[in-house]
């Protein structure tokens, strides 16, 4: 669609803030800001307050969005950008109460602003917390993008996040669902989901070497002081990790391990491991080039529930670079099991690296990742828009 072309309808999302760290949603909606007028709310997330610093930085972090003078006011936004809103919240969701208090909070604040968006207006979430938002809001159809189930997750209150999911499921117009797992988990509650996993920007990995001179500065600026072979993950650094598999591998594989990406609850341990080091999050533009400059991939993640039900976004990412990939023998990534190397112990993982490091990607390997060319954020977003708004009628 280009440029000039009328948006038609509206879409409302609720998600992770806008530009903080990648994210499917976030893909998704990019490709339909030059199709659909899009307000994105940003909101306190999911996790229980806690005395420790993340909390705190998170919590200055949201104080600092609701002292801004524009916080509700949506503007009109720029190409590939949608109009931000980020209401204010009360930071749990534990208590009745407070789930009462945030429902009025947010219809109050949203409600004027979605009143003035052009119809159909379809809202989309990925986060079980606007349960009871459904009925509050003048939209034509919610939809519910499931990509993680966040019962598991440790640093979430289940209880609270599996009741309000359900409701969520139950009340939902569409269930869209990131992996089969997590489709087979809607079905269970009786409710069909629509299957859309993650997609790639195929053409940006595979043309990193026609970057700018700028940017191939900054990536191996930020590379050169850790020695090669390099062993390289990038993503959330959190409990995700699996200790185990790190600590084998800084005991015994070669180089330096590399972890690009914001640390949030990661196992202290880990940190500390003899030639694993953290680089912090960088801008997204500069992951296919430090891919270019990495040896290996890696994502040596844990197993078990919350991690069993997830579609890594960072999986096709890895298959669309040359750089051979190592990873947790997770359903997702069973998948694309010809297009690298599966492991499940610290010890498979470790043979599989040390293998990789000195053979680099093999040719049929190579050979079974072209299909991932057709798996485009630009074709997986219309999908998405089809499953938003077919149907509607236009306002």
């Amino acid at each position: 669609m280009s440029d000039d072309s009328p948006r038609q309808g509206s879409l409302i999302v609720f998600a992770d803030d806008w530009g903080r760290h990648p994210s499917s949603c976030q893909y998704l909606v990019r490709n339909l800001t030059l199709r659909r007028h899009v307000l994105w709310v940003n909101t306190i997330g999911m996790r229980r307050p806690r005395l420790d610093r993340t909390t705190f930085r998170r919590g200055w972090e949201k104080l600092r969005e609701w002292l801004r003078r524009d916080r509700l006011a949506s503007g009109k936004p720029e190409a590939a950008q949608p109009a931000v809103v980020r209401p204010l919240m009360w930071p749990s969701f534990s208590r009745r109460w407070e789930r009462a208090w945030n429902r009025r909070l947010l219809a109050r604040q949203l409600e004027p602003l979605i009143a003035d968006l052009p119809k159909p207006r379809t809202a989309v979430t990925t986060i079980p917390i606007v349960a009871d938002l459904l009925e509050s809001l003048p939209v034509d159809r919610w939809v519910y993008y499931r990509v993680d189930d966040f019962r598991h997750w440790p640093e979430m209150d289940g209880r609270v996040m599996a009741d309000m999911e359900r409701r969520l499921i139950s009340s939902a117009d569409r269930i869209v669902a990131a992996s089969e797992r997590l489709q087979q988990g809607v079905e269970a509650l009786g409710r069909d989901a629509v299957l859309l996993t993650h997609g790639v920007d195929w053409h940006a990995w595979q043309e990193a070497a026609n970057a700018p001179r700028a940017l191939w500065e900054q990536a191996e600026a930020l590379f050169r002081p850790l020695p090669p072979p390099r062993s390289v993950f990038w993503g959330s650094i959190n409990w995700q990790m699996d200790e185990e598999i790190l600590a084998v591998l800084s005991q015994k594989s070669e180089g330096t391990i590399v972890l690009v990406g914001p640390v949030t609850d990661c196992p202290a341990v880990i940190l500390r491991l003899p030639r694993v080091r953290t680089v912090g999050a960088v801008k997204p533009e500069l992951l296919p080039l430090l891919a270019e400059l990495s040896t290996v991939l890696i994502m040596p993640y844990k197993n078990g529930p919350g991690l069993e039900e997830s579609q890594p976004l960072k999986l096709k990412e890895y298959l669309a670079t040359r750089r051979p990939a190592v990873v947790r023998d997770l359903p997702a990534n069973r998948v694309w099991q010809d297009a690298l190397d599966l492991a499940n112990s610290p010890e498979e993982f470790l043979e599989a690296v040390r293998l990789r490091i000195h053979t680099g990607l093999p040719p049929a390997q190579e050979l079974a990742r072209r299909r991932v060319c057709e798996e485009s954020w630009e074709k997986k977003a219309a999908v998405f828009d089809r499953i938003l708004f077919e149907g509607l009628s236009p306002g």
